[in-house]
């Protein structure tokens, strides 16, 4: 008798974070956390927004994994929400892992969206959303960050698939929708100069406030100042801030990342330094 292969375990996990305004202080008001995903919220210096940190306790993702993560801020609520270490997209035995990433933000409200980078290994298989719904006077920051590979030993992506997909939409109009997807060949996708020029890691933040505009000059002043290792790039329009990086060098785009990240709202969470 043929016996059929037995299933492969694959990981998920779900996530709820609701932040309040409590008098003069941002309180958690809501956190859930179901299978692999964690929350954990650190102590933070006083007068820094409450933070949060998004914790995967699989490790990693791998094909047919499932993660979701909710995250709102009630009205005039001010917060950080960060993830533990960078993000291991692992060889895909033939599915494609997915991370579905919705954020709501109402009158006032004030989040800041800063993951750590994702890192694809040969392989990968990854499918990323991030949904956001906002006031038109909150304000809201966002990084998106992947690395190609890791550069320190020798590891290049030669096979895989990255699909990113941002929605942003401001009083219920869509004001910012973008889609990457790279499948097949990464490696040589990457080293055409219309693709990335041989880049391995990337970049792409967005501020969207009522003075993201007036932050244009700083940042490509910031931008400017490059030491050959990161090329970037910043635009605005209708109330948002559009920042792009690419860089051979992971630890440079990282390097210059923190920098970009620290002119537009202070020093980065801690754990970003870990």
């Amino acid at each position: 008798m043929v016996q059929a292969a037995a299933a492969l375990q694959r990981a998920h996990g779900v996530a709820r974070i609701g932040f309040a305004r409590r008098g003069a202080a941002t309180i958690v008001r809501e956190c859930y956390q179901e299978a692999g995903l964690r929350v954990r919220m650190p102590r933070v210096e006083p007068g820094l927004p409450v933070e949060a940190v998004v914790i995967n306790t699989a490790g990693g993702l791998t094909g047919g994994d499932r993660f979701s993560l909710a995250i709102s801020a009630d009205e005039d609520a001010d917060a950080v929400v960060t993830s533990q270490a960078a993000e291991k997209v692992y060889r895909s035995s033939g599915d494609v892992a997915t991370f579905d990433t919705r954020i709501a933000l109402s009158s006032g409200a004030s989040l800041d969206w800063l993951p750590q980078e994702t890192i694809l290994f040969d392989g990968g298989a990854l499918r990323r959303s991030l949904d956001v719904d906002m006031a038109g006077n909150a304000r809201f920051l966002a990084v998106e960050s992947v690395v190609f590979g890791r550069l320190a030993r020798g590891e290049s992506v030669d096979e895989g698939f990255l699909f990113d997909r941002w929605r942003i939409r401001r009083d219920g109009r869509l004001i910012y929708a973008e889609g990457l997807k790279i499948d097949g060949a990464i490696a040589r996708a990457l080293a055409a100069p219309a693709v990335a020029a041989g880049a391995v890691a990337t970049a792409s933040l967005i501020l969207v406030a009522a003075d993201a505009a007036g932050r244009l000059e700083a940042v490509r002043v910031l931008l400017d100042k490059a030491d050959g290792a990161v090329e970037g790039g910043a635009s605005a329009f209708e109330g948002m801030l559009t920042i792009r990086l690419l860089s051979p060098d992971p630890f440079a785009l990282r390097r210059r990342l923190v920098a970009v990240l620290t002119l537009l709202r202070g020093p980065v969470p801690r754990v970003w330094s870990c």
